[in-house]
């Protein structure tokens, strides 16, 4: 009895929950209201291109010459170092251990390089010259040139061996701010490029903007340029930007949004604006809204050259 009625209360029920779900399909859906409005151009007429705050300096990424374990690190992130400020510093003992072998070295070549000279000394000096031969006075003076030889190259060695040794302190080659640290107490630090940087160093003062510019629009910017840059998702945010410079390369557009419609097939010029941050919530990697003024541009059309008079036939 139960099974007779068991399908078609079934079906019923998924004719139901069809309806349900598309009557529920069928629903228009409001979008969201955006959390700011779009920034808008300050310009009549204007260019805007996408830019990323980056440091003044470009992000410099700090590596390593050679690899080793990490002993010591000096900064922080946000730290502000001045040129050759120790950044961190690699297991030396290996290192010092062997200096002060040279070390103790060079103090045994010195005091044979003061005796040879002694010994020389006391030929040459001698009253009686008929008392030492010329043969070992040669020979004396031979010696101490050798034990120079050998102090110079002592030295040499304890100078190759403390290059090493400040190697194995990373140190900061601009004046800036540490923008990320990776590197951490205990880990082995390799050497060579890096797809993560050990540390991520830039002059924040000024900050940089470095817009793409579509390269139909290119021809439009002038050098010298006035610009105003909007943060990304606040319109609020803004601030006027100096030009610096062109990238006179065109290069491939990348993707800075991630949007998987966005066209990945255009070139674009990079243009370089500056500012100051003061007291507005930006920083390094920020996306912002670049607007450019680019009033209407006139250029004359190149003529060509007329062509060569024929040769008068005599």
């Amino acid at each position: 009895m139960i099974r007779k009625y068991l399908l078609p209360i079934l079906a019923l029920a998924g004719i139901i929950l069809g309806i349900v779900v598309a009557v529920n399909g069928a629903k228009k859906v409001v979008p969201a209201a955006p959390v700011s409005p779009p920034a808008q151009s300050p310009y009549k007429v204007f260019v805007v291109g996408a830019g990323i705050i980056e440091a003044s300096t470009e992000n410099i990424a700090i590596g390593t010459t050679v690899g080793g374990v990490v002993a010591q690190i000096y900064v922080q992130i946000g730290s502000k170092v001045k040129v050759g400020d120790p950044l961190f510093t690699l297991d030396n003992r290996t290192l010092r251990a062997e200096i002060a072998l040279r070390e103790s070295a060079i103090k045994v070549v010195e005091a044979q390089l003061a005796d040879a000279k002694d010994e020389l000394a006391f030929n040459e000096n001698i009253s009686d010259k008929a008392a030492v031969s010329a043969e070992d006075t040669n020979k004396r003076r031979n010696t101490v040139r050798i034990v120079e030889h050998q102090l110079a190259q002592a030295q040499a060695q304890l100078a190759s061996s403390n290059t090493e040794l400040e190697k194995l302190t990373v140190r900061a080659p601009v004046e800036g701010q540490v923008l990320q640290l990776k590197v951490h107490l205990g880990e082995f630090a390799p050497a060579g490029t890096l797809v993560q940087p050990l540390i991520l160093l830039g002059s924040v003062e000024p900050l940089h903007v470095r817009a793409d510019v579509d390269e139909d629009d290119a021809w439009r910017i002038r050098s010298g340029a006035v610009a105003t840059g909007c943060l990304r998702g606040n319109k609020d945010i803004s601030t006027p930007l100096t030009f610096v410079r062109f990238e006179p390369y065109v290069i491939p557009k990348t993707s800075l949004t991630g949007d998987s419609t966005e066209r990945v097939d255009t070139r674009v010029l990079q243009v370089i604006f500056s500012f100051t941050r003061g007291d507005l919530p930006l920083f390094v990697g920020q996306q912002m809204d670049v607007f450019i003024d680019a009033p209407t541009r006139t250029f004359n059309k190149r003529e060509e050259p007329a062509p060569a008079a024929a040769e008068a036939k005599p």
